[in-house]
């Protein structure tokens, strides 16, 4: 195999990669704010108000590097 291929098979992996990322942030997100409407207990409520921005900061974090690799376009047509 040569190098540019190697090199083009590595890219996308990481490509694919960061887009299962994205996929399971957003699954987190969603349970996340689930459990946050449905209890009442202040310490729980807190922990998930913690929860929520920590993948609040995580998936930022990924759209940036999605938007780096020019990969927004995929992102678009697998929220729809």
């Amino acid at each position: 195999m040569t190098k540019k291929k190697q090199l083009r098979l590595k890219q996308e992996a990481e490509r694919k990669a960061l887009l299962e990322d994205i996929e399971r942030i957003r699954q987190a997100h969603a349970t996340a704010l689930a459990h946050l409407e449905s209890t009442t207990d202040p310490d729980l409520i807190d922990s998930y108000i913690y929860e929520l921005n920590a993948v609040q900061v995580r998936y930022k974090f990924l759209l940036k590097r999605a938007k780096e690799q020019n990969l927004t376009n995929l992102i678009m047509r697998r929220s729809s």
